[in-house]
């Protein structure tokens, strides 16, 4: 959808299937060298995650993990230090995560998914803000997050997508059709300035 839709290039994307906590580590570290500021990053994770609810730590959980050790899990804190404007120095970054508990990546309130403001605006300014499958709960292992995110991307004739926009369109049907509340919002601490990941479609 997005190498063929809009303008994403294939040499510029890392698939990761059943990665361990070592591939997905190894793989921020390469996107720290490569990316400037004037790159977009767009880190789409789906797969496990759990929640300490006494700590208030949320984890993803690599294809190495075991409940019975966190050595091989990844907490939301590394996460977000990895996509602040001072480690990933790109303009916009965009975690989207269709994860149990990928809530737990916000430490403030979620934007208004009927908050739009103008494009030119959205895009002068850097932003870091994530957008998941729910908040801090289990997720259904059959994702209605992620149909409604293909289709409406699908659906899409805007020849500029803010990320919040598109969250928009996906919240009404998910939550019609899914015991789940999907949240966007800011990562908080990484450097948002404001501005917003923009989709743009190919031509």
């Amino acid at each position: 959808m997005l190498t063929l839709n809009y303008t994403f290039d294939p040499a510029d994307i890392i698939l990761l299937r059943d990665p361990t906590r070592q591939q997905i580590i190894d793989s921020f570290d390469q996107l720290s060298e490569v990316t400037t500021k004037d790159d977009n990053v767009l880190v789409f994770y789906a797969g496990h995650g759990v929640w300490d609810k006494q700590k208030e730590l949320g984890y993803w959980l690599p294809s190495d993990a075991e409940l019975k050790s966190r050595s091989a899990w990844i907490a939301n804190s590394q996460i977000k230090d990895y996509l602040s404007d001072n480690v990933i120095r790109s303009k916009h970054t965009l975690l989207i995560t269709d994860a149990c508990f990928g809530g737990s990546i916000f430490k403030s309130r979620s934007v208004s998914a009927e908050m739009i403001v103008r494009i030119n605006e959205l895009y002068r300014e850097p932003s870091r803000k994530a957008m998941t499958s729910g908040n801090l709960s289990a997720v259904p292992d059959k994702s209605i997050f992620i149909q409604q995110l293909l289709k409406k991307l699908g659906d899409n004739e805007d020849d500029f997508l803010p990320a919040q926009q598109l969250f928009s369109r996906i919240y009404e049907p998910i939550v019609n059709n899914a015991a789940t509340n999907p949240l966007y919002g800011i990562i908080q601490g990484a450097g948002d300035g404001g501005g917003d990941f923009i989709f743009i479609r190919r031509k």
